[in-house]
């Protein structure tokens, strides 16, 4: 019993020689609690501008109000001189994370790929990007997935990870489009009128002037039924799906300007020729399989 006793009255001495340590360190630990709630406040609003993605912006503004509280804690615990107490924490805490970390590998790449996805200029939510055999618009870069939107309006969800290690083209960067149209007309038509009526068609459909380019004409093979051509031609168009619907009128176009001038543009066809020697002989084929009535 006297054991207790004395033991008690150690610590309730050690307890009032170390009063203005723990007072000062209680300081610290309201310090940091409204420093922290600050600090998530800062950096909310500081990336507001610059992540669009608010699963991401709560999470970089709790990293930073968590860091805060750490440092207010370790600067507690020295003032307390928990030294050893604090060492053991740091410790355990390294072998956890460590676990932690393995455990969910490919969960913690898809969240930092996001918030590095995040953080890039040449990809934003509203783009209209190519990724992975899939194309459509941008419409959320969560913290674990990516959200594309196809032509045929169905969502296409992405890890992260995979849209931060494969290239992708986003369409959005530019305003300007490059079309290329491939076609052919018949053996007889006049070629340089061809080009001529082309060429026309597409300046009167689609300004190139205001675009600052050419349009391009190139004969390009004697085909089998047909000597084909590739018109190339630009657009302002910041999505695929605006140039599917500028290459659609300008095939459209094409067609009524050949029709009107009775420029053929054909088929593949196959033409048979027979001659005298390779006539077929109905009687010889007749008597072989019998007699026809």
């Amino acid at each position: 019993m006297n054991k207790v006793v004395d033991k008690l009255e150690d610590w309730k001495d050690i307890f009032i020689k170390n009063i203005p340590n723990i007072a000062i360190a209680l300081i610290v630990l309201v310090i940091a609690y409204f420093a922290s709630r600050a600090m998530n406040s800062i950096v909310n609003k500081t990336i507001g501008k610059k992540i669009r993605q608010k699963s991401v912006r709560d999470l970089v503004s709790r990293v930073a109000s968590a860091v805060t509280i750490l440092v207010g804690l370790y600067l507690a615990m020295t003032v307390l001189k928990f030294d050893d107490t604090l060492k053991a924490i740091v410790s355990a805490a390294g072998v956890s994370g460590i676990v932690i970390g393995l455990a969910l590998q490919g969960t913690l790449s898809n969240t930092i790929s996001g918030v590095v996805l995040s953080f890039r200029k040449n990809l934003n939510i509203g783009n209209w990007v190519e990724t992975n055999g899939f194309s459509g618009e941008v419409i959320d870069i969560n913290l674990n997935y990516f959200v594309i939107k196809e032509f045929d309006n169905n969502m296409v969800i992405i890890p992260n990870k995979t849209i931060l290690e494969s290239p992708f083209k986003n369409y959005s960067l530019t305003t300007k489009m490059r079309i290329a149209i491939e076609c052919g007309v018949e053996y007889g038509a006049d070629l340089e009128m061809v080009e001529k009526l082309t060429i026309e068609t597409i300046k009167h459909n689609f300004n190139q002037d205001k675009i600052g380019k050419e349009v391009e004409f190139y004969y390009t093979e004697f085909g089998d039924s047909s000597i084909n051509f590739l018109c190339r031609f630009w657009v302002d168009s910041e999505n695929a799906l605006e140039k599917l619907k500028a290459k659609s009128k300008a095939i459209i176009e094409i067609k009524k300007a050949f029709d009107k001038e009775n420029i053929n543009i054909p088929f593949p066809m196959r033409t048979l020729e027979f001659t005298e020697n390779h006539r077929l002989n109905i009687n010889e084929i007749t008597n072989s399989k019998g007699s026809v009535n």
